[in-house]
């Protein structure tokens, strides 16, 4: 089950997608982005579902400067929204994290991840089906995978089930088209803004006991 957004959102991709083609545009365009961090700042990046979702999360805790919607962890270069949403091309939705290391740590970064979404649902997330919404942690360095693959081991007890959370080096980022960009923020009257983001949004606030802007 793919979002279901407001019908004022549909009439309006409807008509930005009728202006370029009568059909959606299923081509591939130049969204790579370096993911070298500006000086004295560094970045890290989460999959865990919708990307509305976590982009809103994350870019309300303390240290965190920004997070932008896009695609890693498939094989498709500069894929697009319709491309992934097919299911074929192994990227998942993620988010890319610019933050400060001196006012939050990677493994708190990690620790957000893990109260922010559930990481024991295979392919899944909330009414989000198909393997471009599952849960990966990706990494830069063996000192980041050796944080999570030891974080992954602490939070196993938190859940029922086992986590099923990839752990995956990050070598390419696409970013998203722009109105997947703050999307919360621009469209606060979506219906699944309302019924999915906002209530994700509100547990992980009483999950996490981490400083929130």
């Amino acid at each position: 089950m793919k979002r279901i957004l407001s019908t004022l959102t549909v009439l309006a991709l409807f008509s930005i997608l009728s202006s370029c083609s009568a059909q959606p545009n299923m081509k591939s365009i130049d969204n790579k982005i370096t993911i070298t961090p500006p000086a004295g700042k560094a970045v890290a990046a989460f999959a865990e579902g919708c990307f509305w979702c976590s982009e809103h999360i994350f870019e309300a805790v303390v240290g965190i400067d920004s997070a932008v919607s896009g695609y890693a962890g498939g094989t498709v270069k500069n894929p697009t929204y319709e491309l992934v949403n097919t299911e074929t091309t192994g990227h998942a939705e993620t988010v890319l994290i610019y933050y400060d290391p001196k006012l939050i740590t990677y493994s708190e970064l990690l620790i957000v991840f893990f109260t922010s979404h559930d990481p024991t649902t295979l392919d899944r997330q909330g009414p989000d089906n198909g393997n471009s919404y599952r849960s990966i942690i990706f990494y830069k360095t063996t000192e980041e995978k050796g944080l999570a693959e030891q974080a992954k081991k602490n939070f196993a007890n938190s859940f029922k089930n086992p986590i099923v959370s990839e752990i995956k080096l990050l070598t390419e980022f696409y970013r998203a088209e722009g109105y997947h960009q703050d999307y919360i923020e621009h469209n606060p009257g979506s219906s699944y803004v309302r019924g999915v983001s906002i209530p994700r949004f509100e547990l992980f606030k009483k999950t996490y006991e981490g400083k929130l802007k």
